[in-house]
């Protein structure tokens, strides 16, 4: 028994945290950036550099969270790690091979002649593309049991294109925070038609997960759960009617000083939606396979890892938060001088 007691008991919870934290932040961030590179063929040549530029100082370090996520994954939950990783191998492997032409494009397009920058531009938006993909059919795969049967792969192709769709629309909203004038007016028009794609997505998981299993219809729909929850779909469903009426109103008004909202109401519906997930599915770490509690490292590992966690994640967090002081307002002119 330590201060704190059974540490069987409450370091698997704490990692399971951690965990959560770091897959949630890398959806959120690179969720933005990857949905920006999945709307740079709908912009023209000017605005493809501005759109860039509007992600550029932020989106090798938002990738860090899937490092530690993963990281986390392997040291504090291995058998986790290798049942997950061996069921959603092929989308794994897609999803890493779009984030390396992610990356390449990013630093050719700098040094490319300007009649080989469009190529780098539609790798760049391959990139995007794949990797969104690829982890809309992780969750679906996750969320169906990782079971591999004709309707649930059915289900983890329409959560791929859910997942897109939803990258596309907090990436519009980034770019409605951070852009001006005609890129403004267009990502106002993107983020208007990607919000439908983001709801119905919302709606997908939120109808499909209870019925994965009975524990978790039990978890939402007895009482007195029942009661206690229903604050989540409520606020989901006004946070949804504050970016409709937001997206309206910036569409006809000249006064930008709500350009935060649809990006905060974004960000915030993300996040209920990873809380209605977590609840879900806890204490498993692989659905109705796998508890935390069963799937963690011995304690004495664990404590060990916590020591290095507590040092490296805050400096992720920290370096994370300066870059975006740093750079905060308006993107500006693209320039590598």
């Amino acid at each position: 028994m330590t201060l704190f007691g059974d540490p069987a008991i409450w370091l698997p919870v704490a990692f399971a945290g951690i965990l959560g934290v770091s897959i949630l932040l890398y959806v959120i961030l690179d969720g933005f950036d990857l949905g920006v590179g999945i709307l740079l063929p709908l912009a023209d040549d000017a605005e493809k550099d501005r759109m860039i530029a509007s992600i550029g100082p932020f989106w090798d370090a938002n990738e860090t969270w899937l490092v530690l996520g993963v990281g986390i994954l392997l040291v504090a939950f291995p058998t986790a790690h290798g049942v997950i990783l061996t069921a959603l191998y092929l989308p794994v492997a897609v999803m890493l091979v779009g984030l390396i032409l992610r990356g390449v494009a990013f630093e050719f397009r700098i040094k490319a002649p300007l009649e080989r920058k469009s190529i780098w531009n539609w790798t760049f938006f391959a990139g995007s593309l794949m990797t969104a993909l690829a982890q809309g059919l992780m969750l679906g795969l996750y969320i169906m049991g990782l079971e591999i049967t004709l309707i649930n792969v059915a289900f983890a192709l329409l959560m791929a294109l859910c997942v897109v769709g939803g990258y596309a629309f907090i990436g519009a909203t980034w770019l409605i925070l951070k852009t001006e004038e005609a890129l403004q007016t267009k990502a106002l028009i993107w983020a208007r038609f990607g919000l439908f794609g983001a709801a119905f997505g919302l709606a997908a998981v939120s109808l499909a997960t209870p019925f994965a299993s009975d524990r978790i219809f039990d978890k939402w729909f007895s009482m007195p759960a029942f009661v206690a929850l229903a604050p989540l779909p409520i606020v989901s469903t006004g946070l949804l009617v504050v970016l409709w009426l937001s997206l309206r109103h910036l569409s006809v008004s000249e006064n930008r000083a709500g350009d935060w909202v649809p990006f905060t109401a974004a960000v915030a519906l993300f996040v209920i939606a990873f809380v209605g997930l977590a609840y879900s599915f806890y204490p498993y770490i692989v659905p109705e396979k796998l508890t935390i509690y069963d799937a963690a490292s011995a304690p004495e590992s664990l404590m060990i890892i916590l020591v290095g966690t507590l040092v490296v994640m805050p400096v992720i967090l920290g370096y994370t938060a300066l870059s975006y002081v740093i750079f905060r307002g308006k993107a500006t002119e693209l320039r590598y001088d």
